[in-house]
């Protein structure tokens, strides 16, 4: 009889998980089996988790979740090396991709591996259920990208490398990123704490961080803001905007990355954008959620929209170096406020939800811990 391990099925929008158990695979030559060290909470599990959108109604039955790490449980009988060529064994630290791209299709042909249509249609189950972050295991099927994490970084800080870091990371170089630049970050959750810090490292001569969550607030200060624009101090859309212009001498933000995952605060941040800006939309990926914008902002304003999911692989070992680099610099450790065990993943998820009428979670960035 082989090993087997736990993990959380999704039983449906707003039903919650059941803690199933599923055979350990034996990888095939070119796979990898990872035991899950910590799986995180993102924006975007909330989404599924609510059954924001009909997309999601089709998630019922997987193990869900996609920020993780963890240390090779067996490697492929191809697989010597990570995937810049160091050699990897058993019980190396890793970090990974958790969407495949084609590699047959116009984009990859490109290189535009975020921009392949096809690359989430491998996440679901192959030869595994182990197929998300929510489990003991998880199934890098072959063609996955996976890399050794240094040994400075906690499981903490390297849960997320693999979404929300190496997301704002590749999302400000596609927004055309510039020294100097001002940078407006519309939400402080653990896309955006990335973000301020990023846009820093990059040559930022501002960033303006908005957020309405007090210890949000705080630690936009602490991953370099220089301003930060409190909503409930601000609460129209217009007081918002007037603060920008007015902390940015009246053109407005190079760039404004949004990472709320909320349509309503587009027409805004487009208007916080200097003439020539780019807003970078990031945090909206529920189809069907929709806002009224003016398209002639875009015209006369001469400003670009760019959309951004996932990234390009390159992304990841530029992000753990970013880490290495800036571990003294930045808490990266306090963007994780709670831990809970994969049996409770339930109340996790409870706790960490804000989008209910009259809820302000206590909740920064939650951890499922195996």
């Amino acid at each position: 009889m082989g090993a087997t391990g736990k993990a959380a099925v999704l039983l449906g929008p707003g039903k919650g998980y059941e803690i199933q158990e599923f055979d350990v695979p034996t990888p095939e030559p070119d796979g990898v089996v990872v035991k899950v060290a910590m799986g995180g909470i993102c924006g975007s599990d909330l989404h599924i988790w609510r059954g924001d959108s009909p997309l999601f109604a089709g998630m019922a039955g997987s193990v869900a979740g996609h920020e993780m790490t963890g240390r090779v449980h067996s490697l492929g009988s191809n697989i010597k090396t990570d995937s810049l060529g160091r050699p990897l064994k058993e019980g190396d630290r890793v970090a990974y991709t958790y969407f495949y791209p084609c590699l047959r299709c116009y984009q990859c042909n490109k290189a535009e591996f975020a921009a392949c249509p096809n690359k989430l249609g491998r996440m679901g189950p192959g030869i595994s259920r182990f197929s998300g972050a929510y489990g003991e295991y998880y199934y890098l099927k072959p063609g996955g990208w996976i890399f050794k994490v240094p040994d400075q970084i906690s499981d903490e800080v390297a849960t997320p490398v693999n979404c929300a870091l190496s997301q704002v990371t590749y999302g400000l170089q596609k927004a055309g990123m510039k020294y100097g630049d001002t940078v407006v970050v519309q939400g402080a959750g653990g896309l955006g704490l990335n973000a301020i810090a990023v846009a820093k490292e990059m040559g930022a001569d501002a960033v303006i961080a908005i957020d309405g969550v007090p210890n949000r607030l705080a630690l936009a200060k602490k991953f370099g803001a220089d301003e930060v624009i409190d909503i409930n101090e601000n609460p129209t859309p217009m007081d918002r905007i007037v603060k920008v212009k007015g902390l940015t001498g009246g053109r407005g933000g190079d760039i404004v990355v949004e990472v709320v995952g909320v349509p309503a605060v587009i027409p805004e941040g487009l208007q916080m954008l200097r003439e020539g800006g780019t807003y970078l939309e990031i945090g909206n990926i529920s189809f069907g959620r929709t806002t009224e914008i003016d398209p002639s902002q875009l015209v006369w304003g001469s400003k670009r929209i760019q959309g951004v999911i996932m990234y390009d692989p390159w992304v990841i070992p530029e992000a753990l170096d970013f880490l290495v680099r800036t571990k003294d610099k930045y808490p990266h450790e306090d963007v994780v406020s709670h831990k809970f065990k994969l049996a409770d993943i339930n109340k996790a998820f409870e706790d960490s939800e804000w989008a209910r009428e009259g809820t302000t979670t206590k909740v920064n960035r939650a951890v499922i811990t195996m």
